[in-house]
């Protein structure tokens, strides 16, 4: 009974987000907008300490990169860019990969090369540049940039990315916190190209209007926190349920950061129990 309840509550949200977002007239003749769940949604977080001490600042490793950064036309008149590591043969196959709220550090650069090694050299692998050159190890720091960031300017560096990669791309998404909301918005931004989303611990967008329009199925490795919580990602589930989409998902007894090796709190065994759900997903979307 609680399930169809919440299943009906969420359908009857949509809706009225959807009929308030677009059909209803200010005075002034102007739409009037609304606040809409996903990426934006964690700002809201960064006024909270418990949320700030779930990102203790990122250990230093050594790290030899094998890609380069690429700089690439925005819609807006900024290039976007991003660190780049070109498929063995010509492909039309991408993996685009979203950071954590430190910016596109070298951790960020390592689980991209990693992707590429493990799928075989095949897919070209792009980890997109969110903040625009800002890098960060300090958690005050790191809620300032991702406070600061606009959101047009964010979609204007994906979409960006989905022209350099060419109009016959097959894109797929993965990305960390920050990154894993956005992994499913660059989803939805890329419309038909885009083959597939994995979110880590990520917010995930609930609006079923919304998320009628992915192109794919989507795989959640969530970790156990009161933040991007259980009961967000059972709404998640049943909104994607309602949207007539696949989502597959897990909730780690891990705390939220879990995959990353530079974290204090990493946890090596569902770093790697996660990590095989990833490849395999990626696996079959470039099969």
């Amino acid at each position: 009974m609680l399930k169809i309840s919440l299943y009906i509550s969420i359908i009857l949200f949509s809706f009225l987000g959807y009929y308030f977002a677009h059909d209803m007239p200010t005075k002034s003749g102007e739409e009037i907008t609304i606040c809409h769940t996903g990426p934006s949604e964690m700002i809201a977080f960064l006024d909270d300490p418990q949320f700030i001490a779930f990102h203790p600042a990122p250990r230093e490793f050594d790290f030899e990169a094998m890609g380069t950064m690429v700089s690439f036309p925005a819609a807006d008149g900024k290039d976007a860019a991003g660190y780049l590591i070109k498929a063995k043969e010509p492909s039309i196959q991408w993996l685009f990969v979203y950071q954590e709220w430190w910016g596109l550090n070298d951790n960020i650069k390592e689980e991209a090369e990693k992707f590429y090694n493990d799928l075989g050299g095949k897919v070209n692998v792009l980890a997109l540049d969110m903040y625009d050159g800002k890098v960060t190890s300090n958690p005050q720091e790191a809620g300032t940039f991702m406070r600061g960031t606009n959101e047009k300017r964010l979609e204007n560096i994906v979409l960006a990315a989905k022209s350099f990669a060419g109009p016959e791309a097959k894109i797929a998404n993965v990305g960390w916190c920050f990154g894993g909301a956005w992994s499913l918005k660059s989803a939805l931004l890329l419309g038909h190209q885009n083959v597939g989303s994995i979110i880590y611990y990520g917010m995930p967008i609930r609006e079923v209007d919304q998320l009628i329009y992915l192109n794919s199925d989507v795989l959640g490795l969530f970790a156990t926190e009161e933040y991007i919580s259980k009961t967000v990602i059972e709404e998640f589930a049943l909104a994607m349920e309602a949207a007539g989409k696949e989502l597959n998902y897990k909730i780690f007894d891990a705390v939220h950061g879990f995959a990353n090796p530079s974290n204090a709190r990493h946890d090596k065994e569902a770093t790697k129990e996660a990590y095989g759900m990833a490849l395999s997903y990626l696996q079959k979307k470039f099969r």
